[in-house]
């Protein structure tokens, strides 16, 4: 049992991306094994997956075990066939060749995933049974020291205008390391508050679950 503190986590965006690799084929195992034909990509490469299994597209994932035709998703378990149908996964992947850190973050604040529930009765019950539906969308609320000479800032501001989805890396203290795959949008006007640093807003809104390493 051990809790922790965020201090010194490093938020970074992706910055570019290489080409889409196209994905004949991904196993119903743990984890699962992808088949690309001379794909080039080696171990610890990160990925955006485009994938016909709901549960994995556009989630940001890591290479494990490479061979020339061949890689693991490292850590993403596709043997429960009723979640992942066999031969629905194939799709493509792309990976994220350079990452820019997001600097001068004064606050985050994470908002959504409460979990939502369907009430019912039956006639002879006293109360309500609840059962579990979905759960709400989830976003990071970023407050970021205002300086457009800043690397991020025109990464961000071109993410807002384009409306695609960039990935998003937290590396913690622990070293432990999240992955996230976000649309990203940016108040391009700064707080203007008397005796107040002048701060951007910005907002990180989740299309994936996210991918948790060790490290």
């Amino acid at each position: 049992m051990s809790v922790s503190l965020p201090n010194g986590s490093i938020i970074s965006i992706a910055s570019t991306y290489g080409d889409q690799i196209t994905v004949s084929a991904l196993t119903n195992a743990n984890p699962a094994v992808a088949t690309a034909t001379s794909h080039g990509l080696t171990d610890g490469d990160v990925l955006e997956v485009r994938s016909g299994w709901s549960q994995l597209d556009q989630r940001i994932m890591r290479v494990d075990n490479s061979i020339t035709n061949a890689f693991d998703l490292e850590g993403f378990n596709a043997s429960d066939t009723a979640r992942y149908p066999a031969g629905g996964g194939v799709g493509t992947v792309r990976e994220v060749t350079a990452w820019t850190q997001i600097t001068q973050i004064l606050e985050s604040t994470s908002q959504g995933g409460e979990q939502q529930f369907a009430s019912y009765g039956f006639l002879e019950d006293s109360k309500e049974r609840q059962l579990p539906t979905v759960k709400t969308a989830e976003s990071l609320q970023l407050a970021i020291g205002d300086d457009q000479t800043l690397p991020w800032y025109a990464l961000m501001v071109a993410a807002d205008e384009d409306r695609l989805p960039r990935a998003i890396r937290v590396r913690l203290p622990s070293g432990a390391i999240l992955y996230y795959n976000a649309y990203v949008t940016i108040n391009k006007t700064p707080t203007l508050t008397r005796n107040e640093i002048m701060r951007l807003q910005a907002t990180l809104s989740f299309v994936a679950d996210p991918t948790r390493y060790a490290s």
